[in-house]
């Protein structure tokens, strides 16, 4: 077998591996960089491989940094069929959806300012249009968990649940030579609504992401406990509390706490907003899957009951209804996107809400190096959003417990469980896998770290 990362090699994003056996060529992910502008100019590099020589695609999981470039490979000549989970299908609709809505609205808003420069040809189009990923889904076709995909008459491939976010899983490549193991993107066992990943089978090489492999995650009592205090504190300033988050799983574990808290008492019923049409769009659909889930959520949906809906929840999915947020300033819950900041609706409220004292700003998730996010966490006393610079004077607090991602026990449970005789490290910051690589070496695991678009014989 023959493996290329196109992407998520040496960088956290863009998670897209290529591998070849015999005459199969095949794709696992293919997702968009994020996370500045030296990233997002990957997106517009063509790929290491020809997309119209695919055979067969495999998706571990919705998330964009793992389907944002889909309709890319579709523009590029891909007939064939993308694999995937009915959920991981549902998922990645929403988001590529959104993706392709975004990306039409900035270059349309680009233009705009570009003709007023006269700079038209030094515009760069849309990645994709809306029309290019109705395309792309009508491509998926849904797979069962635990039961062997053929993917020609030698090579199979096995999706099993990671328990990362909704309809997430690793897949196991069987071949005549090799058992390979790409495991997308893994799950927290200390998830506050997920279940957790199922127990790999061994295996002969493993692909395995390593975005937490220098962390150990807080407990779920503990991140809770903590939420929950951050929540009172910043209720108590009087001001609003906005909590940026990932449409998909890190809305729908903080809406389910907020739900949870304001019904018991714990705190004020003051407004919650969730200012994404995407989240909410999400949160729907995870009101309808409820077999992935804990126990104590799955016997709540079954019972009719809503977990993901706090009693003062209201969806605001216009753009005017999200500008009416603005005039609240008397103490409410602001959950929107984007998770790092870098754009969506968030940026307005931080615009609104940064410079009051009163006001906090609660970080939820992981915020990669070179957005607005990370810049808040380091402790910036300024920021420039929309072009004019902001102070920030909000209570800026840092949750790191509701990790979708598996931590460093997690990563070495399931490098337990596989016992492969050969790991390759993806989708990480290059020091976090240079350390865990370098320790993993001399624990006589023999373990490396692809670079992008350098093919490697397994």
């Amino acid at each position: 077998m023959k493996l290329t990362s196109a992407g998520a090699a040496r960088t956290v994003t863009g998670s897209c591996h290529h591998f070849e056996v015999g005459s199969l060529s095949a794709l696992v992910d293919c997702g968009l960089f994020q996370g500045g502008a030296d990233l997002d100019a990957l997106n517009h590099r063509p790929f290491p491989f020809e997309p119209a020589a695919l055979d067969i695609v495999l998706v571990t999981h919705g998330h964009l940094d793992h389907v944002g470039r889909l309709p890319l490979l579709v523009k590029g000549g891909y007939g064939g069929s993308l694999l995937a989970t009915q959920a991981t299908i549902e998922v990645a609709g929403i988001i590529l959806r959104d993706s392709a809505k975004l990306q039409e609205e900035d270059y349309k808003r680009a233009l705009r300012k570009a003709r007023r420069a006269g700079r038209e040809s030094e515009l760069r189009s849309p990645l994709y249009t809306a029309a290019d990923v109705e395309e792309t889904l009508k491509r998926f076709r849904p797979v069962e968990l635990d039961v062997k995909v053929p993917l020609d008459d030698k090579v199979s491939a096995t999706f099993r649940p990671a328990g990362h976010i909704l309809g997430s899983t690793y897949i196991e490549v069987t071949t005549p030579d090799l058992r390979v193991t790409f495991s997308g993107d893994l799950g927290n066992r200390e998830s506050t609504i997920q279940a957790p990943a199922a127990k790999p089978n061994a295996c002969d090489v493993l692909i395995m992401e390593s975005t937490y492999a220098d962390t150990v995650h807080p407990s779920r009592t503990d991140t809770e406990a903590h939420f929950l205090a951050v929540l009172e504190r910043s209720l108590k300033r009087g001001g609003n509390v906005m909590i940026p988050t990932f449409a998909t799983e890190r809305a729908q574990q903080v809406l389910y706490l907020v739900d949870r808290y304001m019904t018991a008492g714990t705190v004020p019923s003051v407004p919650v907003y969730l200012d994404s049409p995407m989240a909410a769009r999400m949160t729907r659909l995870y009101q309808s899957c409820a077999h992935e889930f804990r126990p104590e959520i799955m016997e709540e949906l079954a019972a009719g009951g809503d977990p993901f809906a706090p009693p003062t929840l209201t969806f605001t999915v216009t753009a005017e209804e999200s500008k009416q947020i603005n005039e609240h300033t008397g103490g409410a819950v602001i959950i929107a996107g984007s998770g790092m900041m870098t754009g969506g609706r968030i940026q307005h409220h931080l615009k609104h809400n940064l410079w009051r004292e009163e006001a906090s700003l609660v970080v939820v998730g992981y915020q990669g190096v070179g957005t607005l996010g990370r810049t808040l966490l380091d402790g910036a006393e300024r920021v420039r959003i929309f072009g004019e610079e902001i102070a920030v004077r909000a209570k800026v607090e840092n949750i790191k417990g509701f990790s979708a991602h598996a931590d460093h026990d997690d990563l070495m449970a399931f490098l337990g469980a596989a016992q492969p005789r050969r790991l390759y490290l993806v989708h990480g910051e290059p020091e976090v896998m240079d350390a865990f690589a370098a320790k993993l070496n001399a624990d006589g695991l023999r373990t490396a770290t692809p670079e992008r678009d350098v093919p490697i014989e397994l």
